[in-house]
């Protein structure tokens, strides 16, 4: 499985172009952890692009759905698959390696990042500071779909503190290049 055929099954099985958004939003923020540990960024991209590509379809089996789909249908590497399950704390599965934890971490945030730049007059993520997105976090009514506990324990687990994980998920963001559109 590599970032293309990931990319293409993540859009054939979901069909809302703001959770397509989000995915592509955490795949953006696992290159960025990928880059800064000299990880395998395209195997954190894979697993950005497909952790939730099952939600809409399968809201109730989520994400034992998805990964069993992508054991018994395409090649997916186990440690893809493993960090997919452990990015929904649900499951109980253990976040063992830096892939895991790294998804579980920045899932939650790019939602709150997103939100953020949805309420500015020009909707621009390029435009979002840390002192908004800190400001944001501490208003548990603004995005209150953002599991804030989620967030501190992912950067806990990561062993990073809040702000630079803010920093390198928001900068993530911010310099992702748009999806070529179809057509």
């Amino acid at each position: 499985m590599n970032r293309d055929q990931a990319y293409e099954l993540m859009v054939a099985h979901t069909p809302s172009v703001s959770l397509q958004r989000h995915m592509l939003n955490v795949e953006a923020a696992m290159r960025a952890y990928a880059r800064h540990w000299g990880e395998d960024e395209e195997l954190y991209a894979v697993a950005g692009l497909l952790h939730d590509f099952d939600y809409e379809l399968h809201p109730e089996e989520h994400p034992t759905w998805g990964v069993a789909f992508l054991r018994e249908q395409t090649d997916t590497p186990p440690a893809v698959l493993d960090a997919i399950m452990g990015h929904a704390a649900y499951t109980g599965t253990p976040r063992e390696s830096q892939l895991s934890r790294t998804l579980f971490a920045v899932d939650e945030l790019t939602g709150l990042v997103q939100a953020a730049a949805l309420v500015r007059p020009d909707r621009d993520v390029r435009q979002v500071e840390l002192s908004s997105l800190k400001k944001r976090f501490k208003n548990r009514a603004f995005a209150a779909g953002v599991n804030r506990e989620e967030v501190e324990q992912g950067a806990r687990e990561l062993g990073v503190n809040l702000d630079e994980h803010m920093t390198r998920v928001l900068r993530a963001m911010q310099d992702m290049q748009p999806e070529p559109q179809p057509g």
